[in-house]
């Protein structure tokens, strides 16, 4: 292991928290001196089947712990992901299904491993020790925190006072996620700032079985290509990891520059110092931008991988000067024509007519270079329509009468 200072050094960059003050090196004296790694856990609900470039903020805070000799505690949140997350929500999450979780973390398990060193990576589920606890185990655990200190949750505090609904089982997430700090003895537990309510609770739990709490690292959430909000697949700004390279390149490039500075100092390997390039004049944004591209994305495929596709941006958005969008032509329906909502789903633009409709509501299409939120609005039979999802998606559209 590096010294303490350096170690110090390289777990400080990026993050917001580190609680309490002081802590962390007491902690990293007293592995060195017992010549062991720290425990370090991350919680994961797989409540979605991708992970997006969001989480790999905290993953590479991971790999970093790793770098420095620790072991990292991946903990997916089967049991967990079966109530749902109330983080956030200003109304009670559906749970998900036993089959559902479980093909969600499979994915998960492939996808950390882009950036995880596996050698130094335990995988845990904590339906290991939450389905064998009796019903005498949860009453002793639900007697270490009182009503009171779960209600100064944000979001709890502000349904309470919007007369929502809570669930009993939402109050039991917390406790559950806090105890798995103590199935797995964490030394370090990491998560995004709106974690920290839970992440602290784990320390409360921790003291309550008995244990050395743990120490708690929060790191930024990640702005989605919107520039706006935090980046989500519900959302539809987010970039997956397992998104095709092309697919994913072309989001990165569609990023505002005062974002592309951001991800480049959370997410880069080699540009962490853009900024100053910037500032300086010493890189051209555009140029700043594809290298940043190639370098997030090489990340998670092949450099080769990246650098191709890089060269398929610069050949098809570049060397044209202009965009020449696709032509399809598309049979309406009975009615003559068709709504918005199966146009952009039918060619290609979204994976379903869910995500068709969720975009029309978000502004994301435009028809003739008008956004068009409704999406029913329908598209004539014999008209020509230039179809746009945001910046990189274009194609023209005739809409053929419907065959007799």
């Amino acid at each position: 292991m590096s010294n303490i200072a350096e170690q110090m050094s390289l777990i400080r960059q990026g993050a917001v928290d580190l609680l309490p003050e002081g802590e962390f090196e007491r902690k990293l004296a007293h592995a060195e001196k017992e010549r062991r790694p720290l425990r370090v856990k991350l919680g994961a609900d797989p409540t979605a089947p991708d992970l997006h470039i969001g989480h790999v903020v905290v993953l590479r805070k991971l790999a970093q712990f790793q770098s420095l000799g620790h072991q990292v505690l991946f903990l997916i949140g089967d049991f967990t992901g079966r109530i749902g997350d109330p983080t956030g929500r200003s109304e009670t999450r559906k749970p998900l299904t036993r089959e559902e979780v479980a093909a969600n973390a499979e994915t998960y398990r492939e996808q950390i491993f882009k950036v995880l060193d596996p050698e130094k990576t335990t995988v845990r589920f904590n339906s290991e020790w939450m389905e064998e606890m009796k019903g005498a185990d949860m009453v002793r655990l639900c007697g270490q925190f009182t009503v009171a200190r779960m209600l100064e949750r944000d979001d709890f505090e502000k349904r309470m006072k919007e007369n929502r609904a809570i669930g009993i089982h939402e109050l039991l997430y917390p406790l559950v996620q806090a105890y798995d700090s103590v199935a797995l003895e964490a030394d370090v537990e990491v998560g995004g700032t709106d974690q920290r309510f839970n992440l602290l609770a784990g320390r409360e739990i921790q003291k309550a079985y008995g244990q050395v709490p743990q120490a708690v690292l929060t790191m930024p959430l990640l702005e989605g290509t919107d520039g706006k909000q935090k980046m989500s697949k519900s959302l539809g700004n987010a970039i997956g990891v397992a998104d095709a390279p092309e697919e994913a390149f072309g989001k990165l490039m569609s990023i505002s520059d005062d974002l592309m500075v951001r991800y480049a100092e959370l997410l880069s390997v080699g540009m962490t110092d853009l900024r100053g390039r910037l500032e300086a004049g010493q890189i051209h944004p555009m140029e700043a931008k594809k290298s940043l591209a190639e370098d997030i994305i090489g990340q998670f495929n092949s450099p080769t991988v990246a650098k191709a596709a890089r060269t398929h941006f610069e050949q098809r958005f570049q060397q044209r000067n202009a965009y020449e969008p696709d032509q399809v032509e598309l049979e309406g329906d009975d009615g003559g024509g068709l709504p918005l909502f199966q146009v952009v789903s039918r060619i290609g633009f979204a994976k379903s007519n869910s995500e068709a409709r969720r975009l029309a509501g978000q502004r994301a299409v435009k028809v003739d270079g008008e956004a068009v939120e409704d999406p029913l609005h329908r598209l004539a039979a014999g008209g020509e329509y230039l179809v746009a999802v945001g910046r990189r998606r274009l194609a023209k559209v005739r809409i053929l009468a419907p065959s007799s």
